[in-house]
């Protein structure tokens, strides 16, 4: 009697790449992708850059026991499952810091948006990733490796005369997204036509699908232009990422943005964007996410070190009413919860303070 089949074996392949790539489950990362344009699998995985897409077969349940599927639903994952992720690296510190390479035997899922490549560091309260055997990288039938790059939105000029309003923490999971689709959907009831973005981070559909529930007009993250993950990625083409997005918010008839930036301010890309001139010019203010008084008062020093002032706190911070005592008593400033941020009235008035010449001539 012949043994059973092994699911997770690496096998030749004896269907198509295309039919393959058919059974397989898409991961958000590549939503932007047209599918039908996987024709070839191209089994050279040292090639492989931030964003190609890769073809593997899930060999070990890990953290992740879930994929965030492109249709924007999550997908329950099982051994011999094959699925299509993009090639990235995260910055995580509650989860996994990893690389955007890929090993030929095994590698890891470093986040459930559909991010795959080496785990570097692992925060120790939570288990070891997912792993995947990698087929291949997925090509069109030109040959050429398909990358979510390939499928971004072209590239424009910020335009001018849009009121930006930033979004930043002390970590993540500080609260910044809560508080970004807060203040969407309060500036949407007062009758402003607003754009939600996510200018950096690891992707995702929660912080995405978020936004889209806000009711913004325009919800518009880094994957959208071209980057599966931000980390290590040349501030140059972040920088060109949130212009380009700007500028698409604005030809959706957006006349407010609100844009968070991932992390906290300490994380590399989030610090040296701040310190960037043109991207620091795009915000009308800034408000800070933290999850403690402590984190608030650490996080206004470092932005005031920069030149930066938060106009007001938010964040898990404002679910205690003694920590927001405490963080208005050091700061000086207020904390806005997300009842706040909610309400029309609320939000019109912070919209209109950050509008005003006085502060204008302050910031």
């Amino acid at each position: 009697m012949s043994p059973a089949p092994n699911p997770t074996a690496r096998t030749a392949i004896a269907v198509s790449p295309l039919a393959l790539a058919a059974q397989a489950k898409w991961a958000f990362s590549t939503r932007r992708v047209r599918q039908d344009r996987a024709s070839q699998l191209l089994a050279d995985l040292a090639q492989a850059c931030p964003g190609d897409l890769v073809l593997g077969r899930i060999v070990r349940i890990g953290f992740q026991k879930r994929l965030q599927l492109a249709s924007g639903r999550p997908a329950d994952l099982y051994t011999g499952d094959l699925v299509v992720m993009a090639c990235g690296a995260r910055y995580a510190p509650d989860q996994f810091e990893g690389l955007a390479e890929l090993d030929a035997d095994e590698v890891d899922i470093l986040a459930a948006g559909g991010v795959l490549g080496r785990m570097r560091e692992r925060n120790a309260k939570v288990a070891a990733p997912t792993r995947v055997a990698p087929l291949g990288l997925l090509a069109d039938a030109a040959g050429k490796l398909i990358n979510v790059g390939d499928h971004a939105l072209p590239p424009l000029q910020a335009p001018a005369g849009m009121t930006v309003i930033g979004v930043v923490g002390a970590s993540m999971n500080s609260g910044k997204t809560t508080a970004s689709a807060s203040l969407a959907h309060g500036l949407q009831r007062a009758g402003f036509e607003v754009a939600a973005i996510k200018a950096t981070g690891t992707g995702a559909f929660g912080d995405y699908n978020s936004f889209v529930d806000s009711g913004a007009r325009f919800v518009g993250d880094f994957t959208d232009v071209g980057m599966v993950s931000t980390y290590n990625e040349p501030l140059e083409r972040i920088e060109a990422g949130l212009d380009t997005l700007l500028a698409h918010a604005a030809a959706a008839g957006c006349e407010i943005a609100v844009v968070e930036l991932a992390d906290g301010v300490l994380q590399q890309e989030t610090a040296a964007l701040l310190r960037r001139p043109v991207v620091r010019n795009h915000f009308a203010g800034l408000m800070f996410a933290a999850p403690d008084a402590l984190a608030a008062v650490g996080g206004c020093a470092v932005l005031n070190a920069i030149g930066l002032e938060a106009f007001a706190l938010t964040g898990t911070l404002s679910l205690s009413p003694l920590g927001v005592h405490e963080a208005e008593a050091a700061t000086g400033l207020r904390v806005l919860g997300r009842d706040e941020l909610l309400d029309p009235a609320h939000a019109s008035a912070l919209l209109a303070g950050l509008r005003a010449p006085a502060f204008k001539a302050a910031a």
